[in-house]
C-alpha cells in the first residue's frame, strides 16, 4: 500500500502544474479574491476530476481487469498519454500569442462561493483532454499497483497530492503570478507536455516489451536498492 501511495505522489504534483485556463484562474483567484475563494474554486475543479474518474471506472471495468492479466493492453494507456503529451506540445508551440492574451484577459466572477465552485467545475469539465488524461493515469495505476484496491489508493493519493500542491500554489499566488510571465508559462507548458509524453513512452515500453522492462527495473533496483 505504501508503495502505491509513494508511486502516485509525483503524478499528483505533475498534474497540479499542468498549465491551462484552470491554472491561470486559480492563481488569479488566490491573488485577488483570497485564499478561501481560490480553495472553493479548486474544489469545483477536483469535483469535475472525480466525475471523470467515476465515469471511467464505470465504463472500463472489463478493460482494467484485463490489463492485470495482459500487460500488452498497457499499450492503450501509453498511446493515450503519448497522444495527449504530443498534441499538448504541438498546440503549445503554436500558442504563445494566445498565452499572452489569456494571461492578461482572465475575468473573475464576484466573490460568490457557489459561482466559484461551479466555474471551477465547468472550466475543468468541458476539457475533454482531462478525461483522456485520467484514463491514462488509471491505466498506469492498474499496471503498477500491487496492493488490494491499489488503483483506488493510487488515484485517491494523486487527487490529495494534487489538492495539497494547489494549496501551496494558492498561498503563494501573488508572488507566483508575478513570476509567471507569458514566456515562462510557454516554456513550462512545453516541459509538462514532454513529461507526460515520457510517461506515455515508459508505459508503451512496459506493454510492448514486458520482459525487457522487468530486467531494466531489476538492474535499477540492484544499483539503487530501496532497503
Amino acid at each position: 500500500m505504501l508503495d502505491d501511495i509513494l508511486a502516485a505522489i509525483p503524478f499528483g504534483i505533475i498534474l497540479a502544474f499542468t498549465i491551462g485556463p484552470v491554472f491561470f484562474v486559480l492563481l488569479e483567484t488566490g491573488a485577488t479574491k483570497g485564499f478561501t475563494s481560490a480553495v472553493i474554486f479548486d474544489l469545483g475543479v477536483i469535483f469535475a476530476d472525480i466525475v471523470f474518474i467515476f465515469v471511467i471506472f464505470k465504463s472500463t471495468d472489463s478493460l482494467l481487469d484485463k490489463i492485470k492479466d495482459d500487460p500488452k493492453l498497457l499499450v492503450f494507456g501509453g498511446v493515450l498519454l503519448v497522444a495527449y503529451g504530443f498534441i499538448s506540445f504541438i498546440k503549445t508551440s503554436k500558442s504563445f500569442r494566445s498565452i499572452v492574451r489569456e494571461h492578461h484577459r482572465i475575468e473573475l466572477p464576484k466573490k460568490d462561493y457557489g459561482k466559484l465552485f461551479i466555474k471551477g467545475f465547468l472550466l475543468n469539465f468541458i476539457n475533454i483532454g482531462v478525461l483522456l488524461g485520467w484514463l491514462g493515469f488509471i491505466v498506469i495505476g492498474t499496471s503498477i499497483t500491487t496492493s488490494k484496491n491499489g488503483v483506488t489508493i493510487f488515484i485517491t493519493t494523486m487527487l490529495i497530492a494534487y489538492f495539497l500542491t494547489d494549496l501551496v500554489k494558492i498561498a503563494a499566488a501573488k508572488r507566483l503570478r508575478n513570476k509567471l510571465t507569458p514566456r515562462r508559462i510557454f516554456k513550462t507548458k512545453k516541459i509538462v507536455s514532454l513529461v507526460i509524453l515520457v510517461f506515455g513512452i515508459i508505459l508503451l515500453t512496459q506493454g510492448l516489451f514486458p520482459e525487457l522492462y522487468e530486467k531494466s527495473k531489476e538492474q535499477i533496483e540492484k544499483v539503487n536498492p530501496i532497503n
